[in-house]
């Protein structure tokens, strides 16, 4: 009876058996007449309770249930076949955005264009890194965007007067030996466009990917971390030589 409406088939047989019935019938009855394996019996009859389909009540210590009435079930049936309709006819279906694709880009100034592309686009946030000569041009956009709502971080790599910017500022040891020409940027933590220079020749990746969107994120916030720890203990580390040897080839 109620395999056509999605219920199984061990359900059917006993919403059967209980409508038939014209009296109350406990467990070891529905087994019996329903053919459904006792050690089934009791979760069967415990998801019908949770559909709303069937009642129980207690007499001497013993469960009894029984059918809702035909026409009720019927009706309750009806009503949410048409909830489900409604529910898929009001429904917006969208694939979910998964490009893992990976976009190389060259030249700096076609860099920069869609750096400042893809800041315009950012609806949530945006972390910045990069050296202060190559941030400096940016600042009245992001500052423009912050004046929007949105979040915005930045950590320079120089001296950089960021204004009212959430701003981290790494002035670089000149034994920095592996500090190099860098710049991030990750939009609303779904997008990121980072550029490092090769051969004297700045190139870089855009890409959605999670994986790296993910990596790169925390790599921001690596950068960050260990900007303010060594300018807070900065005379207590680099007192220390093994410690400064350490930092000093950290490319942050």
């Amino acid at each position: 009876m109620l395999q056509k409406f999605g219920f199984t088939q061990y359900e059917s047989q006993v919403f059967e058996v209980l409508t038939a019935s014209d009296e109350p019938m406990d467990a070891t009855s529905i087994v019996k007449y329903s053919q459904v394996p006792k050690s089934k019996i009791y979760e069967v009859l415990q998801r019908l309770v949770e559909k709303g389909l069937i009642l129980t009540s207690f007499q001497e210590r013993k469960k009894l249930y029984t059918a809702l009435p035909l026409e009720t079930t019927i009706d309750k049936l009806t009503d949410e076949f048409q909830a489900n309709i409604d529910e898929i006819r009001n429904t917006t279906f969208k694939l979910h955005d998964s490009d893992e694709r990976v976009w190389t880009i060259q030249n700096n100034s076609s860099i920069n264009a869609l750096l400042r592309e893809r800041i315009q686009t950012a609806r949530k946030e945006i972390l910045v890194t990069g050296w202060s000569d190559e941030l400096a041009p940016l600042l009245p956009l992001l500052e423009e965007k912050e004046n929007e709502g949105i979040k915005v971080e930045l950590l320079s790599v120089g001296e950089l007067d960021t204004g009212k910017l959430h701003a981290h500022v790494l002035l670089p040891d000149e034994k920095h030996e592996a500090l190099e020409r860098h710049k991030l940027i990750i939009i609303d933590h779904k997008e990121i466009l980072f550029a490092g220079v090769e051969s004297d020749v700045f190139q870089g990746i855009h890409t959605l990917s999670k994986p790296l969107v993910k990596f790169f994120t925390e790599f921001f916030h690596h950068d960050v971390a260990l900007t303010e720890i060594t300018k807070r203990y900065e005379k207590i580390l680099m007192a220390d030589e093994e410690i400064k040897e350490i930092l000093m080839k950290l490319r942050y």
